[in-house]
């Protein structure tokens, strides 16, 4: 998936007028292996362990940048962290469900729930153009843990 991602981070730059550099295909290998929603400070932890000469700025710029090529999505949940999440091009839509004790982030698909918005918004008289769907509490593995605050 690494591959295909950086070739296509390749065509953006190019039409862009941007240079490919190894930096930004080094920081968007780890992003696409980490499989999971990354804040900048996280990806930066990530890649200074494996990519020491990579700064926090050059982390967050490639961020930015692959949001813009619609490579990477920003996530903003109820923790005020915005985090960027790789966004394949065969990945359908999906919702989150967030543990608000180890904000751990699980992402699911129901065509019911989908159909029953869609409903929604159309006996509203109302076009979606977008939507997202966040479900806050307590993992499994966080509801047996006992006297800590949500």
């Amino acid at each position: 998936m690494a591959k295909k991602a950086s070739a296509q981070l390749s065509e953006y730059l190019a039409g862009q007028g941007l240079k490919s550099t190894s930096q930004r295909d080094k920081i968007l290998a780890v992003f696409v292996e980490a499989g999971r929603h990354l804040s900048a400070e996280e990806l930066y932890a990530r890649i200074k362990k494996v990519h020491p000469g990579i700064g926090y700025a050059t982390v967050y710029r490639t961020l930015k940048l692959l949001a813009e090529a619609g490579m990477a999505e920003e996530r903003r949940f109820e923790d005020g962290f915005t985090r960027y999440e790789y966004k394949t091009s065969e990945g359908g839509h999906h919702d989150h469900l967030i543990c608000t004790r180890c904000r751990a982030i699980v992402e699911f698909e129901n065509e019911r729930i989908e159909a029953l918005q869609q409903d929604v918004a159309r006996n509203n008289g109302f076009l979606v153009q977008s939507h997202k769907l966040e479900i806050y509490g307590l993992c499994s593995a966080c509801q047996g843990k006992k006297n800590k605050p949500a």
